[in-house]
């Protein structure tokens, strides 16, 4: 008999998390608190309720948060401070949102008098280690299950099979042979996988996106845009304020019109194999390219550069689900420490797949001096003098051992 009586289950209404919930039922004879998490992915989340109910679960045990403000505000904007990259080119718009899924989780459990929670990754994914790691740094004691390294229903087919046998409605689309990609979105992101894209040769065919219009087709006129920085964050477009979550989706419109942000990408998992998934990202295309242009002007030089040294292993922190570890927290507080100057405008010019920088600027904060960068007369302000001293000591160890060969 488990010892486990009541687990929460991150629960979509899909068909894996569907019979999932079932199976938590039979197999641990334990109550199931279902949790959905509303990131921005753009669905009706209501029909999860209506299968929950279907399924045996209590109204108060249904539990449907709205969390797009929260995962904005501190979850993407936080990483974007760092301008964070894995591995040159992923924006890590799923490996962000895990952290905060995990946390309601555990909030969940805890107001529920829950022993354990459940998830729906698979064994050969990076979010069982994101969730699981989440979980465990925030509550040490909580029981963790993960029915794809339990059970054997490990084909769609026989998941379908166990659906049947259970009544568990299915979606007409997995009778038909499903959707041709697994799909994650939220509102930095979508993420495709699987099938088509299981051959890294194979060009995703054009009809797979879903925010972006192709490069090819986006409008022929530019549009500008108007990006204002408070302390390394977005707090208005085109002059207007907006909150973290709108500010972000305005962005994803404003990108996906004109081709912005798609990504073919193989990638390393954390679990060891080599993965490829394509991407939408406009949003955080946009997001990046200007906060390293604010950057350029208010950062000191090697303030920059220890950013640029540090944002690799940042990045791999995210992807590989230290989030709530204390080495992530302890570099987000240097990082948090460089955007405090961090404040201005950047201007931008959108077209056809391309986000160009055409102006910055802070009134405040900007370290550019004008009278000292100038190729016009500077009056004094620069003593090109001063470069033969500097060139010398930094040349003599070069000049060393050049000597020393030339014996």
């Amino acid at each position: 008999m488990s010892d486990i009586k009541k687990a929460v289950l991150a629960y979509s209404g899909g068909l894996d998390t569907s019979v999932i919930l079932k199976w938590l039922q039979d197999t641990y004879q334990c109550e199931v608190v279902t949790f959905t998490a509303d990131v921005g992915q753009g669905e009706e989340l209501e029909p999860a309720r209506a299968k929950a109910l279907k399924m045996g679960i209590e109204p108060s045990n249904i539990y449907i948060d709205d969390l797009r403000e929260e995962f904005v505000r501190d979850f993407v904007f936080p990483m974007f401070r760092a301008n964070t990259v894995y591995e040159g080119e992923y924006l890590l718009g799923t490996s962000i949102a895990r952290p905060l899924i995990a946390k309601r989780l555990i909030e969940i459990a805890s107001l529920t008098g829950a022993q354990a929670i459940s998830h729906g990754a698979t064994g050969k994914g990076n979010d069982q280690v994101r969730f699981e790691l989440g979980a465990y740094a925030l509550n040490p004691n909580i029981k963790v299950i993960a029915p794809w390294r339990e059970w054997d229903l490990l084909s769609r087919e026989k998941l379908m099979a166990y659906a049947e046998k259970h009544g568990i409605p299915v979606e007409m689309k997995h009778k038909q042979g499903g959707s041709p990609y697994s799909m994650d979105a939220n509102l930095l992101h979508i993420s495709y996988e699987g099938r088509h894209l299981e051959d890294p040769a194979a060009e995703a065919e054009d009809s797979m996106w879903r925010w972006t219009v192709s490069p090819e087709a986006a409008p022929d006129a530019a549009e500008y845009l108007d990006i204002e920085f408070k302390s390394g964050d977005i707090v208005a477009l085109n002059g207007v304020t907006m909150s973290p979550a709108t500010i972000l989706a305005k962005l994803n419109e404003l990108g996906g019109k004109h081709g912005i942000g798609r990504l073919d990408l193989v990638e390393n998992r954390y679990v060891g194999m080599k993965s490829r998934g394509c991407y939408e990202t406009p949003g955080g295309t946009i997001m990046l390219k200007a906060h390293r242009a604010i950057e350029s002007i208010t950062l000191d030089r090697e303030v920059a550069h220890l950013k640029d040294d540090l944002m690799p292993r940042y990045a791999s922190m995210i992807y590989n689900g230290y989030w709530w570890a204390p080495e992530r927290i302890a570099l987000q507080t240097l990082i948090d420490q460089t955007q405090k100057t961090v404040n201005g405008w950047v201007r931008v010019k959108l077209y056809k797949g391309n986000v160009i920088v055409v102006g910055r600027d802070s009134k405040t904060d900007s370290l550019f001096d004008p009278t000292i960068a100038t190729f016009e007369d500077d009056k004094g302000a620069y003593d090109q003098k001063d470069a033969a001293g500097f060139i010398k000591l930094n040349a003599l160890r070069l000049r060393i051992a050049a000597k020393l060969h030339q014996k």
